[in-house]
């Protein structure tokens, strides 16, 4: 197991990413000051982004069909925990994009080769105190 959104495990049967990217931002809004440099003000955390990307070949991994179970996932808008297989927990997020590439074609129309982007935001909420209480307590 790579990682797992949710009950979706990203694995080479399913979906392996060849690419993870995160991006973390901090809320700090300037005020401007006469004759100084504008002020800053932390607000606290801003969005944390993340984009997983692949190469689905259907005929070794994952294919259709494991497109079509993260475009469900995207379509009720529910929050998933996100948790590596090397137990690190990232939080709850949700899906905000699925892009797919279909390339090299079978004679009958179907792809051989699908890439992938799956695009997800963090949201905080009740659900995501608790996953953290209880990933803190067992990490103790």
């Amino acid at each position: 197991m790579m990682m797992a959104l949710g009950l979706f495990v990203f694995a080479l049967e399913t979906a392996p990413y060849q690419d993870f990217q995160q991006q973390v931002s901090w809320r700090l809004p300037s005020n401007n000051r006469v004759g100084r440099r504008p002020a800053r003000q932390f607000l606290g955390p801003g969005d944390d982004l993340i984009s997983l990307s692949g190469v689905l070949l259907p005929e070794l991994t994952g294919g259709d069909v494991t497109l079509d179970v993260l475009r469900a996932m995207g379509d009720v808008g529910f929050s998933y925990v996100l948790i590596e297989g090397t137990g690190r927990y990232y939080g709850m997020y949700v899906i905000e994009e699925l892009n797919t590439t279909r390339t090299i074609f079978f004679p009958d129309g179907k792809a051989r080769r699908l890439e992938f982007t799956l695009k997800l935001a963090r949201v905080d909420g009740g659900i995501e105190a608790l996953a953290e209480k209880i990933v803190s307590a067992v990490m103790s």
